[in-house]
Parts: C-alpha cells; sequence; structure tokens
C-alpha cells in the first residue's frame, strides 16, 4: 500500500547569487519517511507555481519546515525593520492560507520554527523580531560557530502544560530541546493554545483549538535526530499516524444512500 503523502514546504534560496532553487532540509526528509512513516514530497512555495487546492488535493499532510527568512509583519499589521530580518512572501502567500485551510478541513500539519510562527500569525496573532532584546529573555539563536551537532545541541527545557496534548504524547511535563530562532509569539491568534514554555516564558507549543485534525506546532527542531531523541520520536510517530488516518478517511469509498 502506498504511503500517504506529506508535502515538506521548501524554502527559496540563491545559490552563487544568481541560481535560485526551492529546498528543503534532508533531516526535514528523513523525519517524515523514517519516523512519521510517510512520503515526503518537497513542495516549492510559490504561487505562480502552486495553489492551496493543488496541494490540499496531492497531500495528505505537510511539514511547515523552519527557515531563514521570516513572517513579513505586514502580515500582521506592522511595518518591516530591519530586526525583522529578511522574508520570503511567496511563501507566506502559500502557507498562510493553507494553515486556515487545513485547520478547517482537518488536514493534518506539524509546524517547526518559522512553521510554528507562520501558524500563530494565519490565525490572527502576531511576533516580537527580535525576541533576545526584551527584558529578561534569553538569546534563543543558533551558535554562529560550531559543528551541525552544536548548533543543534539540546539547549533549553520546554515546560509543557499537565495533561495537555504535548505532555500525552511526549510522556514528560518537561522535556529538553535545541533552540535555534530568533522570533517569537508576541500575540496569540484567535484559538491558538499554547501549551509549552521556555524558562524564560517565550512560547513553544502549540496548537489551534477546536480544529478537527492535527495542528501540533513547536519553536524547536524537531526534525534533528528524529529518529533518536526522545522529545522527537513520539511528534513525528504522532504526526504520521494523524496523516495516515487522515488518508484512510479521505480515499475510503464513501456509501451511496438507497
Amino acid at each position: 500500500m502506498a504511503r500517504p503523502v506529506v508535502g515538506i514546504i521548501g524554502n527559496q534560496h540563491l545559490i552563487n547569487d544568481t541560481y535560485v532553487v526551492h529546498a528543503g532540509g534532508e533531516m526535514n526528509t528523513e523525519a517524515v519517511s523514517c519516523v512519521a512513516g510517510c512520503l515526503p514530497m518537497l513542495v516549492a512555495a510559490d504561487p505562480r507555481f502552486v495553489s492551496v487546492e493543488e496541494l490540499m488535493e496531492t497531500c495528505d499532510g505537510f511539514l511547515l519546515t523552519g527557515g531563514r527568512p521570516n513572517v513579513h509583519p505586514e502580515e500582521y499589521g506592522e511595518e518591516a525593520t530591519e530586526a525583522h530580518g529578511a522574508f520570503d512572501r511567496a511563501r507566506d502567500a502559500i502557507v498562510l492560507p493553507l494553515v486556515r485551510a487545513c485547520v478547517e478541513r482537518g488536514q493534518p500539519f506539524l509546524g517547526i520554527c518559522r512553521g510554528f510562527q507562520e501558524v500563530n500569525v494565519a490565525m490572527g496573532g502576531t511576533l516580537y523580531p527580535e525576541i533576545r532584546d526584551l527584558p529578561g529573555r534569553m538569546n534563543h539563536r543558533m551558535p554562529p560557530d560550531g559543528t551541525l551537532e552544536e548548533k543543534f545541541a539540546l539547549r533549553h527545557k520546554v515546560t509543557l502544560a499537565e495533561g495537555g496534548r504535548f505532555h500525552r504524547i511526549l510522556g514528560a511535563s518537561e522535556v529538553m530541546t535545541n533552540t535555534l530562532h530568533g522570533q517569537g509569539i508576541k500575540t496569540p491568534g484567535s484559538r491558538i493554545e499554547i501549551e509549552g514554555h521556555a524558562p524564560d516564558g517565550t512560547p513553544e507549543a502549540l496548537y489551534v483549538k477546536g480544529a478537527p485534525g492535527f495542528t501540533m506546532s513547536v519553536q524547536w527542531h524537531p526534525e534533528w535526530d528524529a529518529g533518536n531523541d526522545p522529545v522527537s520520536r513520539p511528534l513525528f510517530e504522532a504526526f504520521g499516524e494523524a496523516v495516515r488516518s487522515y488518508a484512510a478517511h479521505r480515499r475510503a469509498p464513501q456509501r451511496i444512500s438507497a
């Protein structure tokens, strides 16, 4: 039986400052294929080439990946500043309406880092451009130097709501995570339920209240060592199960009433 398809949202890059590509990290592909048990498909997130409707018909679920570009602040009613960093307006134009459509239809998605922030913005929330500049906040950014292992190393704990969705799936009320982000949630969007926080209060885990499908999203990067990490593995396994359930339901023969 064919595996259900997970669309992995790609990011636009320039090779040698001239050649435009759509790309995604191999660790995302590995986590979707080897841990979630789904067929990974890289999505060129640009409305010139794909539509939300086509993606939802082609894919059974979506991985909203991290990426260097940030959600443009115009999407949440603010003006861009130097602190907001680089942008990818094409990805904004695809993913924000895709999130809202998936919430309405019950189609599963897992948000990671920028994806976590996209879910909040799609539901009407706002973001801080640079949380390390806020009083009492730690630096959540990736270390500028070192190996990949050092950059993705576990750096702080996340405290999860007792009895909540993340607590049930991860089997603990405190987990250790990596941290590689500069922005963070300022105001939660409508129906956004925050279930996890870093020690400095930064939101780290959320889902969309009342959504019929899987909408869990995290600010950290669970795709790193997803097959072995005790936090990442159950999260991707739960996502994969949700995608399989959605795929089976929509492919089931429809009964015709007499």
